[in-house]
């Protein structure tokens, strides 16, 4: 039998076949994917083959068809292995908040890049803007046009209070998103006001420490309304990128890509060299310091810790 993962439980899968049924699954013990060290072999998004056991009730997933793309990160405690957040999708949905709690630029682009990799259009959410005061508010429009200049759709939202909803429909209309972003960014509020019936958890943010807490536990596919398919994940803390090569790292952030093309040596890192059109670029302020820190992180720090706080 043929059917779409809609739920990773992390031991368990839920295959959903065209006519509607669904099926609790495990993953065949022998089952592995050739050429990716993953801790999870299947993911939500994933098309698989199985067969059901006699009573009908349960199933062994035995294979699974090409991807045309996945976002993956690296393993919360395994370095040398990746963990694959979902799998043939549309696009990624990155929620975003300027404050309470504040989402690190290094974070955001780490995704971004992640993204390029993969070839996964992103759309940022910048959620929670009723809570800005000014000085905020500030910080999130230059951060909206900084990414925007880029090539990147920005919303800005409140999931509270219904602002930018409408919009964000007709952006996910017809596609399958990933819905993802650290822990307390409104992920669930928003995903209740997207389908009605998701009936996912939320949980106040920790005052001690102005962060968010864990309410999503599993990965789960939802279905819009309106069409298409939210991905519901849970909130991470750090995105460790994986097996990216040092000289690829520039090519996923598209300006540091096009600015690249005007430097005078081609193997040039953009770190020291002279005639760097990217250093001369940043010194002018033409690219971003945030997003040339966030480069150089990508290109030396090799340690998930060191990136998980604000900054």
């Amino acid at each position: 039998m043929r059917g779409l993962i809609v739920r990773n439980t992390g031991s368990w899968y839920t295959v959903r076949t065209d006519d509607g049924r669904q099926f609790d699954c495990k993953v065949k013990g022998t089952f592995r994917l050739k050429g990716i060290r993953s801790t999870n072999p299947v993911a939500v998004g994933d098309v698989v083959t199985f067969a059901p056991s006699p009573d009908g009730l349960t199933a062994l997933i035995d294979g699974i068809e090409d991807r045309r793309n996945y976002i993956i990160r690296r393993a919360s405690n395994l370095s040398k292995q990746s963990h694959i957040i979902a799998a043939n999708v549309d696009m990624a949905a990155l929620v975003v908040t300027i404050a309470h709690p504040e989402t690190s630029t290094t974070f955001i682009d780490r995704f971004l890049a992640s993204a390029e990799a993969y070839r996964v259009p992103v759309l940022l959410i910048f959620n929670k803007a009723d809570l800005c005061d000014e000085a905020e508010w500030e910080q999130l429009e230059r951060l909206v046009a900084l990414y925007r200049s880029i090539g990147y759709t920005c919303l800005i939202c409140s999931a509270e209070k219904g602002d930018g909803i409408g919009e964000l429909r007709l952006e996910l209309q017809g596609k399958t998103t990933l819905l993802s972003g650290n822990s307390g960014v409104g992920k669930s509020t928003l995903l209740n006001l997207l389908v009605p019936d998701a009936s996912a958890k939320t949980a106040e943010i920790s005052v001690a420490h102005d962060a968010g807490m864990h309410t999503t536990t599993f990965s789960q596919m939802f279905f819009l309304p309106q069409g298409g398919a939210l991905i519901d994940t849970p909130g991470i803390k750090g995105f460790g990128t994986f097996d990216m090569e040092r000289e690829e790292v520039s090519h996923y952030f598209r300006e540091i890509f096009r600015t690249s093309a005007e430097c005078r040596f081609g193997n040039c890192t953009h770190t020291h060299e002279p005639g760097c059109a990217v250093l001369q670029a940043v010194a002018e302020g033409s690219i971003a310091e945030s997003r040339f820190n966030s480069y150089l992180s990508m290109l030396e720090d090799k340690d998930e810790d060191k990136y998980r706080s604000a900054n």
